[in-house]
């Protein structure tokens, strides 16, 4: 089934409006399609889930605001070219973790303010790029007070004459003390036509802090294809395996069970078009 019919087909809090207030906590996620002009905002101690899905050529604006020991899990789904600028602010003890799948072109700007000692972020997100589409993920995070933490890891798969781009930077600001962030970018071109730029970055003013930043452009794995070809499997087998496992990390975060299967099945289909 789709990504769409699993959304469409009900298990989902309802929502229409632009303005969400989760407050206690929700069993159910909530499933926004309209996404042009969204705030959410998760009271003190409430926890909850959220599914964005840009199936539109739109540009949208979300903004997440968590108030102290809030927690909120966000999966977004790009399956058409949309513009989205996402924002969200986080107060002390909160925590954000958003998993991010585009399968067509598509533009995310992601940027977190860590307002709140012990505050927490993390970005899982992975772009797939064929023909000539262009993917493109903006991600900044703020650690603006001490004893917050950060982790973001975006991988990108580019073929045909598709172009991918990854921009990143973990900001410390001046007396962010114990400050602990990592950023990773990871990359496969599948193709001499396709392009993918990466540039992590740190910007950092503090000095008792742990950070990290790292970034690769590759090729498939060509021992790895002839490993598993010795056993077997052809050559076309062996490339769909190697992708399909440097992706399924990604989106098995997805804490919806029937969403994760459906995305699955088309980062797959996805994966054979390329």
């Amino acid at each position: 089934m789709e990504v769409q019919e699993i959304i469409r087909g009900g298990g989902f809090a309802s929502f229409d409006g632009q303005v969400l207030r989760i407050d206690g906590t929700c069993v159910r996620p909530y499933a926004v399609t309209d996404t042009r002009k969204l705030s959410v905002e998760v009271a003190e101690g409430a926890e909850g889930r959220l599914v964005l899905l840009h199936a539109a050529p739109v540009e949208a604006e979300i903004r997440l605001a968590l108030a102290e020991g809030a927690r909120l899990s966000v999966t977004e789904i790009f399956t058409a070219e949309a513009f989205v600028s996402l924002s969200v602010a986080e107060a002390a003890h909160s925590s954000c973790s958003l998993t991010m799948v585009q399968l067509a072109s598509a533009d995310l700007s992601f940027s977190a303010a860590l307002d709140g000692r012990e505050a927490g972020c993390d970005l899982r997100g992975v772009f797939l790029a064929s023909g000539k589409e262009h993917c493109r993920v903006f991600v900044r995070i703020g650690h603006n007070v001490p004893d917050c933490r950060s982790d973001s890891l975006v991988k990108g798969i580019a073929g045909g004459e598709a172009k991918g781009e990854f921009r990143g930077l973990v900001y410390v600001a001046p007396d962010a003390q114990r400050t602990d962030a990592r950023q990773q970018s990871r990359n496969i071109q599948l193709s001499r036509t396709a392009r993918i730029t990466t540039r992590p970055q740190l910007e950092i003013y503090a000095d008792d802090v742990k950070c990290t930043h790292g970034a690769t452009v590759g090729q498939m794995d060509a021992d790895a294809i002839f490993y598993m070809r010795q056993r077997g499997l052809s050559e076309a087998q062996a490339r769909a395996l190697q992708i399909e496992g440097f992706v399924g990390d990604i989106v098995r975060r997805c804490d919806i069970e029937p969403l994760r299967e459906a995305l699955t099945e088309a980062v797959a289909a996805k994966l054979e078009r390329m």
